[in-house]
């Protein structure tokens, strides 16, 4: 019975996350027990449970009032990038040295399928596949610190990249720089793999950052 409330917490906070991550239970919404039990069909143990995760996450405060929602601040998200924006260059120096026929595959497929949605101008699915070769940039790495410190920073600004990415412009221009990023790489040129990454992630900060101060975020 533990093993299986455990499980139904777990569910609920990923629900609960991916639903303050994207936007739907926006900043500084407050949330109660008894409606997200509602919501959720689930009884109010497993929701504590989930929500004392998220306040160690700091994407809710509880108070006298209720379940403050916390979110992701302006400021947040310029931090995440400039953690991204040193720790994803050192990321593409270490995948350099682990090209291999596999790696090339995934890429490539995640690029065509990139280039696939960008031409059809599907937001959710561009994001999607953007991640996607994040992420395979992160498992190739061959740095376990580095794809666990990498990999939730993305998901924590996922609802301002969609929306970044939304933009004809800034979908195209994300798919060339991966295209570079990605021959870089299997050149096996980690200098430019570098410059390249560093250049792609400031470019994605401002367009985010703009996303995320038309929202007027506190």
């Amino acid at each position: 019975m533990a093993y299986q409330m455990q499980s139904l917490a777990d569910k609920v906070f990923d629900i609960m996350e991916k639903k303050i991550l994207a936007g739907d239970y926006p900043g500084g919404a407050v949330l109660t027990e008894s409606k997200l039990s509602e919501e959720l069909e689930v009884s109010r143990t497993p929701i504590r449970e989930a929500v004392g995760r998220l306040e160690h996450e700091h994407l809710v405060q509880v108070s006298s009032k209720g379940i403050q929602v916390i979110g992701v601040s302006t400021e947040d998200i310029a931090d995440i990038y400039e953690i991204r924006y040193r720790l994803e260059g050192l990321a593409v120096r270490r995948v350099c040295e682990h090209v291999n026929d596999q790696f090339i595959r995934e890429a490539q497929e995640a690029l065509d399928l990139q280039a696939f949605y960008t031409e059809r101008g599907d937001s959710e699915s561009i994001k999607n596949m953007d991640s996607q070769f994040h992420q395979i940039l992160y498992r190739y790495c061959q740095s376990n610190p580095l794809r666990y410190t990498l990999e939730p920073l993305i998901m924590r600004i996922v609802k301002f990249r969609k929306a970044s990415l939304s933009a004809p412009d800034r979908a195209q221009h994300s798919l060339d720089e991966h295209r570079a990023i990605f021959e870089a790489i299997i050149c096996r040129d980690p200098d430019r793999a570098e410059q390249l990454m560093q250049e792609h992630i400031r470019a994605a900060s401002t367009s985010s950052l703009l996303v995320a101060q038309s929202q007027n975020l506190e």
